[in-house]
């Protein structure tokens, strides 16, 4: 159960190295030139992991990008938006990538502006993230970016405010044209909404704090983070593995459930708040419906 990536896991983990002036703006805010950044593995191919952190991309190349339940060709240039909610992956389909990217925290954005970048059509859930671009557009977002660069090398002492300028800039770029419509319909779309259900499941672990909930406790709550309807999901799951959705939510509670119960010190209380139960009394008939056992039992077992 990996821990969510931070920006500093993300710089430590994804490069093998950085070029000099994109060393200089670690912290809420950093951008790169993708032709500068060589990953351990390559850059072909970029895997979703829990993250705490927005990224844009300018990317040229032929590329599917894959977000949610759904897949989107590129061949050419197109500006992407990554929100850490949505499970995404970028497959580089021939040759290699250029451009540039961004990556920033929430509270980069949200501390200067009102609102949240979620209720962003871009970063919504469901929303539409990819937006191809001419060879015009490509040079004036290109632009934007490379303005971003010089000035995180900067002295300047407002320049968060500037960066932040910026972004905001390339957001009103994209929300004045038309976002991407051309959808890959995959040949087994059933086992690919369940891999994504899998995915977004899994994301909600582990539990690291007493203060921490689980409140993606239902098939809904997960059919709206994908943008499907609960029947679809529904549908699409049992299709694909003869198993209900609600089915596989208990199955991961009540691993999370045993996992706490062995290796933190938590009382019963604590950890029937954090899986997201009204009252202990709930938690203990779940989890002895799962194991035989009441929680006390199988912690001295």
């Amino acid at each position: 159960m990996a821990e969510t990536e931070t920006l500093e896991d993300f710089y430590k983990h994804k490069f093998v190295g950085i070029s000099g002036d994109a060393q200089k703006a670690i912290g809420d805010f950093n951008v790169f030139v993708m032709e500068d950044i060589v990953t351990p593995e390559g850059h072909s191919t970029i895997e979703y992991a829990r993250r705490d952190f927005f990224k844009i991309s300018l990317v040229t190349g032929s590329n599917l990008y894959h977000y949610a339940d759904k897949t989107i060709k590129i061949d050419g240039t197109a500006l992407l938006f990554f929100n850490p909610r949505v499970p995404y992956k970028m497959e580089c389909a021939a040759g290699e990538n250029k451009g540039f990217f961004c990556i920033f925290k929430e509270a980069f954005y949200s501390e200067k502006l009102r609102g949240s970048l979620n209720d962003l059509p871009m970063f919504a859930i469901g929303g539409k993230p990819c937006y191809l671009l001419d060879d015009q557009q490509r040079g004036e977002v290109s632009l934007i970016f490379e303005k971003m660069i010089k000035e995180t090398g900067s002295d300047y002492k407002y320049k968060q405010d500037l960066l932040l300028t910026y972004v905001t800039e390339m957001i009103h770029y994209a929300l004045k044209l038309d976002p991407a419509d051309g959808l890959v319909h995959h040949t087994d779309a059933n086992a690919r909404i369940t891999a994504v259900f899998s995915e977004l499941l899994e994301r909600q672990f582990p539990i690291v704090s007493p203060a921490q909930r689980f409140n993606m406790r239902s098939a809904k709550d997960y059919a709206d983070q994908l943008f499907v309807h609960v029947n679809h999901l529904n549908r699409a799951i049992r299709e694909t593995t003869g198993k209900t959705t609600s089915f596989y939510i208990a199955n991961r509670i009540a691993l999370e459930a045993k996992a706490l119960l062995k290796h933190t010190d938590w009382n019963v209380s604590e950890i029937s708040y954090c899986l997201g139960f009204e009252e202990p009394a709930h938690f203990n008939n779940f989890f002895r419906k799962h194991t035989e056992l009441s929680p006390s039992k199988f912690r001295m077992a």
